[in-house]
């Protein structure tokens, strides 16, 4: 079992110390050779031993895809020459036009290190065996994962190219106890269980890690998950441009900490860029401390959190962001006059047990966007009465009246990975969804 670094229990303190150290090592090479950060910050001047960290610019995904349509296929945001990089990956493209994604050795394995305290957190120990059920292609999905889990000695199985059915079989056959996979997947495995008479709640499995979406920390979507499991649910957020900044401990669910040893977390107003005081919710803004082939300073992520920096009872210190990732600051919806984040419809609609899968569909042609939420049903339930609930439950908690229409069996997409539940009709075509690790 990964042993508990030392660094993950200094104190707030402490923690800010260890920041601006390892920022001015970065910094000092990134300033070298970096073309992309030497021509951003090269002639700020910038002290980190003392200055604050919100006298730097911003970094934003859309000057990423510009550098790297600029300068195909890979930008100027590489510190190394090309030889010095082995790794590949690529965003999934829900944010736009995907980004790629280039790391050193090196990098990949602080990359690797940060799941040490992921699974040291979640309790994971060399009993255990950890099941990976994805497709390990390009996306970075939990390829950080299963290397430091080979790295750590636990009992790694991959299970790419097999279909759900099979997957069952092998986990069931293998003995597994911790299952790492997006949310959604997690329910459509136990959706094809349920459908094949086996008992997931009755398996050896403890423990699923969670990541590619907020499911994790929606409190309807981790119930249903952790009671067709049988097993504790751990939300884990990442990006794949960023690194696996967060993690949940096994002593306080439904909060997930931020890394701080090897990430900066801020959290600023969205339309200011002006930081904001713990506790207020606002856009998580990140600076990766350890990944220097490839960094990034005061990234925008996008992502909707409210942080608040005070001992957990774990005994780190380590910022925690209350509910987790709270949407997509790109998804947010605007339904009859009322901000609506799709996380807050999924919290709503995983409550009815008998809701088998569902998609939202938004039409933005019209002067005032209309929201659907088509529903699949399990077999024998009561069509009218869980089209009337859900549409009473949306209209009481979020001040609006959606269409809700219950479609056919069958009718509606399954994912492996990321899910993609938001259609927009006049609008933008959205996921819903990003990674942890990221994405992770």
């Amino acid at each position: 079992m990964p042993q508990t670094r030392q660094e993950d229990t200094l104190d707030r303190a402490g923690l800010d110390r260890v920041q601006r150290s390892k920022l001015g090592h970065a910094l000092e090479i990134i300033l070298r050779s970096n073309e992309f950060y030497k021509r951003k910050i090269g002639g700020l001047g910038f002290d980190a031993a003392r200055d604050p960290l919100h006298s730097l610019p911003l970094t934003t995904r859309a000057e990423i895809q510009q550098d790297q349509a600029e300068s195909p296929p890979y930008g100027s945001l590489l510190t190394y020459p090309i030889e010095k990089y082995n790794r590949l990956h690529q965003t999934s493209g829900s944010g736009g036009v995907p980004m790629r994604w280039l790391d050193t050795p090196e990098s990949w394995k602080w990359w690797c290190s940060c799941w040490d305290t992921i699974y040291q957190a979640a309790g994971v120990s060399k009993s255990d065996r950890l099941f990976f059920p994805f497709s390990f292609g390009p996306f970075i999905g939990f390829w950080g994962a299963y290397d430091a889990a080979v790295a750590q000695g636990l009992f790694a199985i991959p299970a790419g190219g097999m279909t759900t059915s099979a997957r069952l079989r092998y986990l069931l056959d293998n003995g597994v106890t911790v299952v790492l996979c997006t949310p959604t997947y997690a329910l459509r495995l136990a959706e094809v269980a349920a459908s094949e008479g086996i008992d997931l709640a009755g398996s050896s499995v403890r423990a699923l890690i969670v990541a590619g979406e907020p499911g994790g920390s929606i409190a309807a979507t981790r119930a249903r998950i952790e009671t067709a499991w049988g097993a504790r649910v751990f939300d884990h957020p990442g990006l794949t441009e960023v690194g696996p900044w967060g993690f949940e401990c096994v002593e306080t669910p439904g909060a997930v900490h931020v890394l701080e040893t090897e990430f900066i977390a801020e959290v600023i107003d969205p339309k200011t860029e002006q930081p904001l005081p713990d506790g207020a919710a606002g856009e998580l803004v990140l600076t990766n401390l350890g990944r220097i082939g490839m960094p990034l300073i005061r990234y925008r992520t996008g992502d909707r959190v409210c942080l608040r920096r005070e001992r957990c009872v774990c005994g780190r210190w380590f910022a925690r962001a209350e509910g987790g990732v709270l949407g997509r600051l790109d998804d947010m919806l605007i339904i009859r006059g009322n901000n609506v984040y799709p996380a807050a419809i999924e919290g709503i609609v995983r409550e009815v047990p008998e809701v088998a899968e569902f998609r939202l569909e938004v039409d933005e042609r019209a002067s005032m966007a209309d929201l659907c939420i088509q529903v699949e049903l399990t077999p024998g339930a009561a069509h009218e009465e869980i089209r009337a609930r859900i549409e009473a439950a949306v209209r009481s908690r979020l001040h609006f009246r959606p269409r809700v229409i219950v479609m056919d069996p069958g009718s509606l997409p399954r994912f492996e990975m990321k899910a993609k539940r938001l259609v927009r009709r006049g609008g933008s075509e959205s996921s819903g969804s990003h990674t942890p690790t990221s994405a992770s």
